[in-house]
């Protein structure tokens, strides 16, 4: 049996309703199925999704279904993934999202054509019947460009902040030089740091168009939407930004934009634990007292200042209070 071109790595917890969708779309990305092989994590999944992945798996020449007796959450289950990717691509795609007919075998093209390290793409936001076009945020299409020049500006939206591993296609070169690995035991914003080593450390990349990924938003499982103690990785996630940014040779050039990123998400979190349990609440805003005492205080107050009125209003007091602690 020849060998797979791209693998397709699956994990997905709770997703009975979804991921019958997200499989048979997945049977109609080539004309060869033996061109695609799924690796499928079950990671814990008390609904019978993984009864349903064993079933589809079966309609695939090249496929593995992983089962963990508990969850150990998306980055883990991403990595477990890793381990058997076969081929000269990969990918990701989650249990609750689909993709167009043929994307994967457009994708495969324009990776082995461009020759570069990953590619990006667009996405499709699903939320109830309405659909959204997501551009990624860099304007040159087609052309293979360096992974690094693609962060910056400081206060704009950047290819940095559009972090879905799902929305591309990745060479396995990637995981050779150990990039394509997420940080173990993270539940939530497992794809922050990700993104940055990759943009920081991979040769080259290109943003393409092809056939669409579709992203369901408000599905009730899923971590956007949960308000528990997962939420708080948010801050362990943006530490280890901070530690990959400060380690690089060209810090001082990248660490305007790290600091702007961190600010931004803090706030959003903010807003968020207002709707959290009171003592969860406290615990998210000590959390994030004690990620922005890392921030330098100049640069911190340059940040603020491209951040518009309300994320600063909300951002006031907790960095008051992280000042008073340096």
């Amino acid at each position: 049996m020849s060998t797979p071109s791209v693998t397709v790595i699956l994990p997905a917890k709770d997703a009975a309703p979804y991921i019958g969708t997200t499989l048979e779309t997945l049977t109609r990305q080539f004309d060869e199925p033996a061109a695609l092989k799924l690796v499928a994590i079950d990671d814990g999944s008390s609904d019978g999704t993984g009864a349903i992945m064993r079933s589809h798996a079966e309609r695939f020449p090249h496929a593995e279904v992983i089962t963990n007796a508990k969850p150990v959450g998306l980055a883990t289950a991403r990595n477990q993934g890793l381990d058997h990717v076969e081929g000269d691509a990969f990918c990701f795609i989650d249990g609750d999202d689909w993709m167009q007919p043929g994307r994967l075998r457009v994708l495969a093209d324009r990776l082995r054509e461009l020759d570069c390290d990953f590619l990006r793409t667009d996405h499709v936001r699903v939320t109830g019947v309405k659909r959204t076009l997501v551009r990624a945020p860099y304007a040159w299409r087609g052309a293979v460009d360096s992974p690094r020049d693609a962060i910056l500006p400081a206060d704009d939206t950047t290819m940095v902040d559009y972090p879905y591993a799902w929305a591309g296609i990745f060479h396995r070169r990637i995981i050779d030089r150990g990039l394509a690995v997420f940080d173990d035991g993270l539940f939530t914003a497992e794809d922050r740091p990700w993104i940055w080593r990759l943009h920081l450390h991979a040769r080259s990349f290109a943003v393409v168009d092809a056939p669409a990924l579709l992203y369901r938003r408000g599905v009730p499982t899923s971590l956007t939407q949960v308000r528990d103690r997962r939420q708080l990785h948010f801050t362990r996630a943006l530490s280890a930004v901070l530690d990959t940014v400060e380690q690089d040779a060209e810090a001082e050039r990248f660490l305007p934009k790290a600091v702007w990123t961190v600010l931004a998400l803090s706030s959003h979190h903010l807003v968020r634990s207002r709707q959290m349990a009171p003592a969860l609440r406290r615990e998210m805003r000590r959390e994030i007292r004690e990620l922005l005492t890392r921030l330098p205080a100049d640069q911190a107050a340059s940040a603020l200042r491209h951040l518009d009125g309300p994320r600063r209003r909300v951002l006031a007091r907790s960095l008051r209070q992280a000042e008073r602690t340096t």
